[in-house]
C-alpha cells in the first residue's frame, strides 16, 4: 500500500475509489501481504496484486464495491490450466479485501502518509466487515492514548500493530457482540537503509537501483565537488563527510539495523579501509560489501587485519561485491551488487532458477 498511497490520496480527493489489498497469502504468491491496487470509478487501475492472474477479477469486484458501498473479502486459489476460471498459476492462494474509500478517509490517509514520510513507525488496522472501520496506531505512543479511538478493534489487533507485524487476526466464528470477526493489521516502518560510500558512476547507478528496490539511499563522500544532489538525484540523502565518521555517528544515533546495507565503492584506500573497519565492527549491519579487483581485495583485507579487524568480522565482508554476471558498465555492476544483496537478505543461493528445485517463492 505504501507504493500506491500518494496516488490513492490524489484520487480520493476527486471521488470514491475501491482499495484492494492482499490480506493473506498461502503457498507461492507473486505479491506480499499488504500489496494494494486502486480502482477508480473511471476504471483507472493503479498498482497490482499479481502478475496479471487475478487483476481482471479484482477490477470486476471493485466495480461492484464502488456501486454498493459494501466491502468484500475475495479468495483466489489455484487456476485450472485447462479451464477459464480465474486463479493463480503459481500455485498459491490469496485473500483480497476490497473496500470503498471516499473523502471521509482522507484524514487517516494523510496522517498515514505523514507518518511514513517522517519515518515514524505506524500501523493501519482495518476490520474486515461490510462497513470497515480503520484505526491508525502510532507505535511510539502509549496504548492508553488511543484505546478509545475505535472500540471495534480488538486488543489483540492493537498489540499486533504495536509489535510492527502485519497479517490477519481474529476469527470468522464469533458472536455478534464479541468483536472482531477479523481484522487486517498492516504495519509501516522506516524503509531499510542503503549507505553508499563514494561519489562516482557506480554509486549513481546503484543509488538508482537501490531506490527502486525501496531502500532509503544515502550517498556519502568527503569530496564536496563531487558529492552533490544534482549528481545523485535518486538518493534520499547526499552527505559531504568522511564515510567512516558518518557511519559511526549513524550507529551511535541508532539509525542502522540488521536491514542496513553498506557498500564501499570509493576505489581509494584512505576511504575504503576506515569505512569498512567501522562497518565490520557494527554487528547490527546486515550487509557489508566493497568493490574492487582481486588484488585490491587482498590488499584491503591485509590493511583491515592490521587495523584490528578480526577473522570473524572479515568473514562478513562481501568483496569483491556482486554476483558473477560478467558485468562491466556501472549499470551492469549495480545489478550484480543488488542481486547479491537480494539473495543474501532472502537467504537464497543466487543460482539460476532452472538449476534449482523446490518453491520459487519462500
Amino acid at each position: 500500500m505504501r507504493d500506491v498511497l500518494p496516488q490513492l490520496i490524489d484520487r480520493v480527493r476527486r471521488g470514491p475509489v475501491a482499495l484492494a489489498r492482499i490480506v493473506a497469502v498461502s503457498g507461492a504468491g507473486p505479491r506480499e501481504v499488504g500489496a494494494a491496487m486502486v480502482v477508480t470509478a473511471a476504471h483507472e487501475v493503479i498498482g497490482s496484486l499479481s502478475g496479471g492472474c487475478v487483476e481482471s477479477a479484482v477490477v470486476d469486484a471493485a466495480t461492484t464495491v464502488l456501486t454498493t458501498g459494501e466491502a468484500v473479502l475475495e479468495h483466489y486459489g489455484i487456476a485450472d490450466p485447462d479451464g477459464l476460471a480465474i486463479g493463480l498459476t503459481c500455485g498459491g492462494e490469496l485473500e483480497v479485501f476490497i473496500e470503498r474509500v471516499d473523502h471521509a478517509r482522507l484524514p487517516e490517509l494523510e496522517a498515514l502518509a505523514h507518518d511514513i514520510a517522517a519515518a515514524r513507525p505506524t500501523a493501519l488496522i482495518t476490520t474486515l466487515a461490510a462497513a470497515p472501520e480503520w484505526r491508525l496506531v502510532d507505535r511510539t505512543q502509549s496504548e492508553s492514548l488511543v484505546a478509545k479511538q475505535v472500540p471495534a478493534v480488538s486488543r489483540d489487533a492493537e498489540h499486533m500493530a504495536r509489535a510492527g507485524r502485519s497479517g490477519l487476526i481474529g476469527s470468522d466464528e464469533c458472536e455478534a457482540t464479541a468483536f472482531p470477526a477479523r481484522a487486517f493489521v498492516q504495519s509501516f516502518g522506516p524503509p531499510a537503509r542503503m549507505i553508499l560510500a563514494g561519489a562516482n558512476d557506480f554509486v549513481r547507478a546503484l543509488s538508482r537501483l537501490g531506490a527502486q528496490l525501496g531502500y532509503h539511499v544515502t550517498v556519502v563522500d568527503a569530496r564536496e565537488t563531487f558529492t552533490t544532489a544534482a549528481r545523485f538525484p535518486a538518493a534520499d540523502q547526499v552527505v559531504v563527510d568522511w564515510p567512516d565518521r558518518y557511519l559511526r555517528n549513524e550507529h551511535e544515533a541508532g539509525r542502522v539495523d540488521a536491514r542496513t546495507v553498506v557498500c564501499v565503492l570509493t576505489h581509494d584506500t584512505k576511504f575504503d579501509v576506515p569505512t569498512l573497519a567501522v562497518a565490520l565492527s557494527i554487528e547490527e549491519i546486515g550487509f557489508v560489501g566493497a568493490m574492487g579487483s582481486r588484488r585490491t581485495d587482498a590488499d584491503r583485507r591485509e590493511r583491515l587485519r592490521a587495523s584490528g579487524i578480526g577473522p570473524e568480522q572479515l568473514r562478513r565482508l562481501r568483496s569483491p561485491v556482486g554476483l558473477d554476471l560478467n558485468a562491466s558498465t556501472p549499470d551492469e555492476t549495480a545489478v550484480s551488487i543488488a542481486a547479491q544483496i537480494i539473495a543474501e537478505s532472502g537467504q537464497a543461493s543466487g543460482r539460476p532458477l532452472d538449476a534449482t528445485d523446490g518453491p520459487i517463492h519462500r
